[in-house]
């Protein structure tokens, strides 16, 4: 099913939200005019430009010259009516790595979707639907796979592999989504935590990339890109990864 034969229009009539959940969604039609162009003249238009102010706004975090832009109370009120975020995220739920302030973005500029490791796992956990109502339904233009520097989950999946210890509940789970990026960067020179981490996110992205129906569409026709990164804890700094 290609997002021509299912619009944003469509998404709203076949969920069933109607016209009062279509405020949240902000969908042609919704804002009216002055709001619209408002939004539009100040949002970035496509993937390249969303990255740029992601990445300056990561500059001004890392030289502590932020600006926290959009978190006025002028600003919660005027997203209040809608959102339009031009960037979905896939961040670790590590309390240390906050998109909104290591890119320096205001309220409703990133949609935000955070699980440990960073994962994209089977479709029950809702993790590439929310990505998938990120660019279907909210139009964002690229969607970022964000990793960091030490992360537990990942040292979590070498644990496994290593010594062959068993994670309680739903804790395995992640590990063991985690496990063949851990194998694939093996091979590789280096510190292996490291190198994982790294090899974890090029994996969410070749998944995300390949996701039918919807994202691996948006990607084909253009619409739509998906890239990894990494963000270091002590320098503050994010660093694409290819």
């Amino acid at each position: 099913m290609s997002d021509s034969s299912f619009s944003r229009r469509k998404f709203l009539k076949v969920s069933g939200v109607g016209a009062i959940a279509a405020t949240s969604f902000n969908l042609s039609g919704v804002l009216s005019a002055t709001e619209a162009q408002a939004a539009e003249s100040t949002r970035p238009q496509n993937a390249d430009e969303a990255l740029k102010a992601l990445m300056e706004g990561n500059k001004r975090f890392v030289d502590s010259t932020k600006k926290g832009p959009g978190r006025s109370v002028k600003r919660r009120k005027e997203v209040a009516a809608g959102q339009n975020p031009f960037v979905a995220i896939l961040a670790c739920a590590d309390s240390r790595v906050a998109p909104e302030i290591l890119f320096d973005q205001g309220i409703g500029d990133l949609f935000v979707v955070r699980v440990a490791g960073n994962i994209v796992n089977p479709t029950n956990y809702g993790i590439q639907g929310s990505l998938e109502f990120g660019v279907l339904a909210l139009g964002a233009p690229l969607i970022m796979v964000l990793g960091h520097s030490e992360c537990g989950a990942v040292a979590g999946a070498i644990e496994a592999l290593q010594n062959g210890t068993q994670f309680p509940g739903s804790i395995n789970d992640i590990v063991q989504t985690i496990e063949p990026a851990v194998e694939k960067a093996k091979g590789e020179k280096g510190d292996l935590l490291h190198n994982s981490i790294i090899s974890n996110v090029q994996m969410g992205v070749d998944k995300l990339n390949n996701s039918d129906p919807v994202i691996s569409d948006l990607v084909k026709k253009g619409k739509v890109k998906v890239v990894g990164a990494n963000y270091d804890l002590k320098t503050g700094e994010v660093k694409l990864i290819s």
